[in-house]
């Protein structure tokens, strides 16, 4: 999807995601920059990376590159959500970013998380008809977007099945979070002409803020108050009022 006038900014949702979760943000977003929302490779209606490719976050920043290169897109200012933000930090250590603007990013832990004990969505495929049918109830659906939102009644009932069915279908998520708990963001050697805010939920259930010494040297770090780790339902006006001043480049820089 592509709309809007501007500057151009790229938003990458996060893992088991897609590009739904920024529909709160979008329209907020357009008066001031020209928004491109993709689906990462194995995730909503985007195709998985080839067989042999690991769908680690510096691949996946390949991939949306060569997406951007499909599509006319040179540079963008990027901004991601969980993993699309360790996929953002990524495209701008390439210079293929014009700014990041990280919310909540994966990768920023101070070691590998390796591999979880239980396989939460093998389960959740087994019970799937059953939890469509609980997203039709308020109580069940709250209950399950609860784990990234700080505030689960402010996301439509469309939304939250949508996000919900999403993940537990994603044909992406088994091997993509298998990477992300194998590897490591390295803050090392970033360019220094690629400004990068790492903004967090103060209300994020799922990871906690990273360590100054994960983060490259210069970033801007910011605490999202009542917001969690996918905050855009949340505050939309927060979220986007963040994502304008992080893609801002001359005002950074003052």
């Amino acid at each position: 999807m592509r709309s809007g006038g501007g500057e151009l900014l790229l938003l990458l949702h996060g893992l088991g995601g897609s590009r739904v979760v920024w529909e709160p943000v979008v329209g907020l977003l357009e008066a001031e920059r020209e928004v491109i929302v993709l689906d990462m490779p194995g995730f909503g209606k985007a195709p998985p990376l080839p067989d042999g490719v690991e769908p680690s976050a510096a691949n996946l920043a390949a991939a949306i590159k060569a997406r951007c290169d499909e599509l006319g897109v040179e540079r963008p200012h990027v901004a991601g959500n969980s993993l699309g933000g360790w996929v953002a930090l990524e495209m701008g250590r390439e210079g293929w970013a014009a700014s990041v603007t990280a919310l909540s990013p994966a990768g920023l832990w101070r070691k590998p998380l390796g591999p979880r004990r239980r396989d939460p969505q093998m389960l959740a495929r087994r019970l799937r008809p059953l939890i469509s049918l609980a997203l039709g109830l308020r109580r069940p659906r709250e209950a399950m977007l609860s784990s990234f939102s700080a505030h689960p009644e402010r996301i439509p009932v469309r939304a939250g099945r949508e996000l919900v069915l999403g993940w537990i279908d994603a044909n992406g998520y088994e091997g993509a979070n298998r990477a992300m708990r194998t590897h490591l963001f390295d803050p090392g050697g970033y360019p220094e002409d690629v400004p990068v805010t790492i903004a967090w939920g103060e209300r994020d259930r799922l990871v906690g803020p990273p360590k100054p010494e994960r983060r490259p040297a210069g970033a801007r770090f910011l605490t999202l108050p009542e917001v969690g780790h996918t905050p855009t339902w949340d505050d939309p006006e927060l979220i986007a009022r963040t994502l304008l001043e992080g893609s801002n480049v001359y005002q950074r820089r003052q």
